[in-house]
């Protein structure tokens, strides 16, 4: 008996020991977060409605056409000019001892030149009375020839330092309104170095962005003022712009367009050809961007996808898009941003 009560003692005291690691090493499990969902809608909407930006139908940037110090600035940004206007002057001195050099060039040509005709006319008198061969008439006649041409090349580069002395003064090409005026006094430019862009005068555009799968409508039209401005398509760019994932589009305003400022930003409305599905309306705050395009988060069996989507319209609480949804999917409508890839979750009861 004495030897079995030890042998109790130490078996109890092990099973104690065991249920003690048992408990120990349970682990709690975190139970997956709410998120808030929101059925998707199938959209009504008929028409897309976009920003746009006015734009003058021809903008030009402007530049010396030689380089040099500006020595004055004659206008500033947002003064309207007529085509031929002064808006900048450089440092004419150099361009202007250029001209006197290349006078001087030709001067002297002009006395070479004149010098070797003389001396033609003189060995051609010569040849007649067989003081001189035919040989030295023949270089008399090539050293004028090299002599007529030392004197055109002259007068062309007098033409060219001339032509640069005017490059002096910038002038406006056009008539238009001065867009932006970069140019300072006592600036160094080098040639074709922007000072300015100008807006010509004539009819304005809109630059409007459209999503990357929607195809830019031939009209649309801009509201001013609860008046419709029709808008024609004049082009659109040959390729998706690979930061925004949009395409551009300008579209001439047929009909008065004195009361759009340039620069200014209008609501366009186009009739809604460009989704091949149906169009879905989901909330504003479901639309999730991360640099890969537009998505949003849809909500199923207990986990969040993620969907591409193309943006159509946007409104204060609603975005208009078009993708692989169907009606009825429930989509996470607040805290995408928290959310990844298959993430275990728990709808919060609506």
């Amino acid at each position: 008996m004495r030897v079995l009560l030890p042998l109790l003692l130490s078996f109890i005291a092990a099973a104690l020991v065991g249920c003690g690691d048992a408990r120990s090493s349970v682990v709690i499990a975190t139970p997956p977060p709410f998120v808030k969902t929101e059925p998707v809608k199938v959209s009504a909407a008929s028409s897309l409605g976009l920003s746009g930006i006015v734009r003058a139908r021809t903008e030009s940037p402007l530049a010396f056409q030689v380089g040099g110090r500006i020595t004055a600035r004659k206008v500033d940004a947002g003064k309207a000019v007529a085509a031929g206007d002064v808006l900048f002057e450089l440092d004419r001195r150099d361009l202007e001892q250029a001209v006197r050099a290349a006078e001087a060039t030709l001067s002297a040509a002009q006395s070479a030149f004149d010098a070797a005709n003389a001396d033609l006319i003189r060995h051609r008198q010569l040849v007649v009375k067989h003081f001189v061969s035919a040989q030295a008439l023949q270089l008399t006649e090539d050293a004028v020839r090299q002599a007529s041409g030392r004197r055109d090349a002259a007068h062309a580069h007098l033409n060219q330092a001339r032509n640069a002395l005017g490059y002096g003064r910038l002038r406006a090409p056009a008539d238009g309104v001065l867009m932006d005026v970069s140019g300072e006094v006592g600036q160094v430019v080098a040639a074709g170095q922007g000072v300015a862009v100008l807006a010509q005068s004539g009819k304005r555009e809109v630059e409007v962005y459209f999503p990357e799968r929607v195809v830019p409508p031939a009209t649309g039209e801009v509201l001013l003022d609860e008046v419709g401005l029709a808008l024609t398509l004049r082009e659109k760019a040959g390729a998706v712009d690979p930061l925004s994932r949009t395409l551009r589009a300008r579209y001439t305003l047929d009909g008065p367009s004195d009361k759009l400022m340039l620069g200014s930003v209008v609501r366009a409305r186009f009739r809604n050809e460009a989704a091949t599905s149906e169009v879905f309306s989901v909330p504003l705050a479901a639309i999730s961007e991360r640099g890969t395009g537009p998505r949003i988060w849809r909500f199923s069996d207990g986990q969040v996808r993620s969907v591409p989507v193309s943006i159509l319209a946007l409104d204060t609480d609603q975005a208009q898009v078009s993708g692989p949804l169907r009606a009825g999917d429930h989509v996470v409508a607040l805290g995408t941003h928290l959310l990844t890839e298959n993430m275990r979750a728990r709808e919060l009861a609506r």
